[in-house]
């Protein structure tokens, strides 16, 4: 009977994983991929109270447990070309008032997102963590200025 009841309960959570990746994969903005990701957020947490641009910022900026951070690709300043700390290749802007075709491609966004994460923490990051991450990317201006 119990193990009935966790299959069950594991069978649902995997179906709304899958309607929310779904729904992450079909967004086509910067806003929608903010609101599937709070969808998801919110199901994970129930007490979810919103992204943090300031979160996001130290998430960016800090290390997660090794030597390397978001900003060692993408820079302090995400609305300046990096360079990839690896192979040196030129990395467009990040921040999307800087390149306006970021964070339109929800499979790339996921992609990117997923391999990204398991290089700088070692894990996928969570909803709130991509959340909190674009709050702070859309809320910068190009130049850097917020």
């Amino acid at each position: 009977m119990r193990h009935t009841i966790i299959r069950g309960m594991a069978r649902s959570l995997g179906v709304a994983a899958l309607l929310l990746a779904t729904s992450a994969a079909t967004a086509s903005t910067p806003a929608e991929l903010q609101r599937a990701y709070a969808a998801e957020a919110a199901s994970a947490s129930p007490g979810f109270k919103g992204f943090s641009a300031e979160r996001g910022r130290r998430f960016f900026t800090s290390a997660h447990g090794n030597d390397w951070r978001c900003a060692s690709c993408h820079t302090d300043a995400p609305t300046a070309e990096g360079r990839h700390a690896v192979t040196g290749r030129a990395l467009r802007p990040l921040a999307p008032a800087a390149n306006p075709a970021r964070f339109t491609d929800a499979a790339k966004v996921e992609k990117w997102f997923r391999r990204n994460c398991r290089d700088v923490v070692g894990r996928d990051c969570t909803a709130v963590e991509k959340g909190d991450v674009l709050a702070w990317l859309t809320s910068l201006r190009a130049g850097g200025a917020r």
